[in-house]
């Protein structure tokens, strides 16, 4: 099975230079862009080198979800 990052400039692409501009100007974009890359940096090591529980998994990508889904809010409003 191959992972791979969920980069959102990738699942995104078309946002992509908005998410470049908000990641610089925006600090609150900033943060959630930043855990958002943290979680899902947790969520491929616990997949491929480490053990953890499937809760504990499972929240990982609960987590992300619902950070990626407050990042798309902030990059499609007006």
């Amino acid at each position: 099975m191959t992972l791979s990052e969920h980069d959102l400039t990738k699942e995104f692409p078309q946002l992509s230079s908005r998410l470049k501009a908000l990641d610089e100007s925006d600090p609150k974009f900033h943060s959630a862009y930043t855990r958002y890359q943290e979680v899902d940096k947790e969520i491929i090591h616990f997949e491929t080198e480490a053990n953890c529980s499937d809760i504990h998994l499972e929240d990982l990508k609960k987590k992300r979800l619902q950070l990626k889904d407050k990042l798309y809010f902030m990059l499609t409003r007006s």
